[in-house]
């Protein structure tokens, strides 16, 4: 009777999840759009489920037939019955295992989809995004909310879909053998709905804490991962471990509250079905003391009722599942609503990109992104005063910079540290937003040609060099599309970028693989790889920021040396701290708190009385101490 009535209460339920279902989201990654993606598993599940659930009727009603054979002494009825119920089990059976197959399915094929679409966006998004989400959260959302949202859309949709469709078969051999009993065994099922319902909304408030608790501690574990070499080299790891441990405790009492709600509902639902259980059995027995039942009826009524007991006990389960993947989603669509900071242009691609670049009045903060500096100095004006004007200045790490180099042309950026070199050079690339108007690339405005496009014309080597955790091989070799006459190409860039001879001296060479971000390596042998990696895609426009920061005066000489040979193929955009580097390029630009103060030929610079002079003969002083030095060792 329990089970009766739980069993309408897993309807309520069931019809609730199929609604919030259908209105989840317009998007591609809503749990609506994946639901319809998959609808034909979904659907062939459903109508195998539909057969299994006939069968098991078929069945109730031939063991009505049996057991009302063998009270009336008919033995040849009872077995006849009998054969057909195994024949009628093994089919249901069969159906049931398939209805799982392709519904398991569905939420393997969504986990799928929902990953590389994660991924995907992930790659769309800007700074600002990460900024606000650490990696060891998104890497928490990315696998166990994800395998969360694979089990409310696999093992969720099935035991909804299964439920309801058990409790119509099962309701209608419970009213087709009596309507009193019927109405007995339902009677408590207001109570399992107020309960339920009780219980849903902390379920999912506490599982979304649970999962943001789990994301910290990830996040909380990379970072001391990602960094044991400080960790060591201070001695903290008492330190880290009592970070490590608070986190830890936080999740453990999240994770306790959502366990001691779900325990709590565990018991409440089975008392509710127990009570039921007690009245079937009362109020049938007296039906059948009176001859309104048959023995047959009651067997058959009570294996109907069975066939709704799982669902019944089991519904806490399954609500919980639904609930766990709601909030799960709920995180992930955090990240899918997060808008990218920069976005496709509406222009074609250009059929060929020569690698003429020119920038117009570029300025740029980290805290106001790509928002024009006139704007946002008018606002200021008008909200504080002029004052403000002034004030906000510092926060603007570039300021109207402009410039123009020519295709096949060179051009170095100067300046002291934090002057805006490296900011600069990832704007040319649009890695960073970039105010429209104000960086062009073969006079195309690179706010209007797609992203993949910029990007794919400039090779950008970065400072701060990554690597992935595979070999020099692949790490050089990352950008290119075919594997014919890869080697030689690889091999090439490394002679190039001077670290074809280090790579040798390896005990696997270039298949040597440079662990997590290239900890198995130097800086210098890094920077040298990700120069490598940029050289040998073969770009319009070669941006390499400050590639001799780590290397020694003999290897700065050579790689001073293959850059500018690369200056006689494509467009070279330098920047550098080294004069040295500078005055191999066409043009020289200086930088100052985010403006340009100085420009002109690495002679016309020396000819002044500025800050490039400066830093040049601030450089020779340092070489000739050094070279003293050197001597007198």
């Amino acid at each position: 009777m329990s089970r009766g009535q739980a069993s309408a209460r897993d309807t309520d339920l069931g019809l609730r999840f199929v609604r919030w279902l259908a209105a989840s989201g317009p998007s591609q990654v809503g749990l609506g759009a994946q639901f319809r993606r998959n609808l034909p598993l979904y659907s062939a599940g459903a109508v195998m489920v539909v057969v299994q659930q006939f069968l098991l009727a078929r069945r109730d009603f031939l063991v009505k037939g049996a057991v009302d054979g063998i009270v009336a002494g008919a033995a040849s009825q009872a077995a006849r019955c009998a054969a057909l119920i195994l024949a009628v089990s093994v089919f249901a059976m069969v159906t049931r295992l398939a209805s799982r197959v392709t519904m398991f399915g569905g939420g393997r094929n969504v986990e799928y989809e929902l990953r590389a679409s994660l991924l995907a966006h992930l790659h769309r998004l800007g700074p600002s995004f990460f900024r606000r989400f650490p990696t060891g959260d998104i890497m928490s959302r990315a696998t166990n909310d994800l395998q969360q949202v694979r089990l409310l859309l696999g093992f969720g949709v099935l035991n909804v879909v299964s439920s309801l469709l058990a409790f119509v078969s099962a309701l209608y051999v419970m009213l087709s053998l009596s309507g009193k009993l019927t109405l007995a065994a339902l009677s408590i099922i207001p109570m399992l709905v107020l309960v339920t319902r009780k219980f849903s909304g902390p379920i999912f408030q506490r599982t979304r804490e649970n999962q943001a608790a789990l994301g910290k501690m990830s996040d909380r574990v990379l970072a001391s991962l990602a960094g044991v070499r400080v960790v060591r080299s201070f001695a903290m790891e008492g330190a880290e471990l009592r970070a490590f441990e608070a986190q830890n405790s936080e999740y453990l009492k999240k994770s306790l509250s959502l366990a001691r709600l779900r325990g709590a509902m565990g018991p409440i639902m089975g008392s509710i079905s127990a009570a039921g259980v007690l009245v079937v059995f009362w109020y049938g027995g007296t039906l059948l003391a009176n001859g309104e039942l048959s023995t047959g009826d009651f067997v058959a009524f009570w294996l109907a009722l069975m066939r709704i007991a799982w669902p019944m006990m089991a519904l806490g389960f399954v609500m919980a599942i639904v609930q766990r993947g709601r909030a799960s989603y709920a995180r992930l669509a955090a990240i899918f609503d997060a808008e990218p900071e920069v976005v496709d242009g509406p222009e074609p691609a250009p059929e060929y990109v020569r690698g003429a670049v020119r920038v117009e009045g570029l300025s740029y903060s980290f805290a106001r992104g790509a928002e024009p500096r006139a704007a946002v100095d008018a606002a200021k004006a008008k909200d504080a005063g002029d004052g403000a004007i002034a004030e906000s200045a510092q926060a603007w790490v570039l300021d109207g910079v402009s410039f123009e180099v020519p295709a096949g042309g060179s051009l170095a950026i100067v300046g002291r540290t934090g002057s805006g070199k490296s900011t600069l050079a990832a704007l040319l690339p649009r890695l960073l937003p970039v105010e429209k108007s104000t960086v062009f690339l073969d006079g195309h405005d690179v706010c209007d040609l797609p992203i993949e496009i910029v990007r794919a014309s400039f090779g950008y080597a970065q400072q701060d060099a990554f690597l992935f955790s595979t070999t020099v091989a692949e790490n050089i070799g990352y950008a290119l599309d075919t594997t014919d006459g890869a080697d030689e190409r690889i091999r090439t860039a490394a002679a190039e970028a001077q670290v074809h001879d280090d790579v040798g001296r390896f005990a696997e060479g270039f298949d040597t693989v440079v662990g997590e971000r290239g900890v198995q390596l130097s800086g210098g042998q890094k920077q040298r790889i990700a120069l490598a990696r940029a050289l040998i895609r073969e770009p319009a426009v070669l941006v390499l920021d400050d590639p001799l920061s780590a290397v020694d005066a003999k290897t700065e000489a050579m790689i001073l040396e293959a850059i500018e040979r690369q200056t006689k193929q494509r467009t070279v955009i330098l920047v550098t701290h080294r004069i040295a580097a500078a005055k191999r390029c066409d043009q020289v630009l200086v930088l100052e708190r985010g403006r340009v103060v100085e420009r002109g030929t690495h002679d016309e610079l020396m000819g002044r009385d500025g800050i490039y002079r400066l830093i040049a003969e601030a450089q020779a002083m340092d070489d000739d101490l050094a070279a003293l030095g050197g001597a007198a060792a």
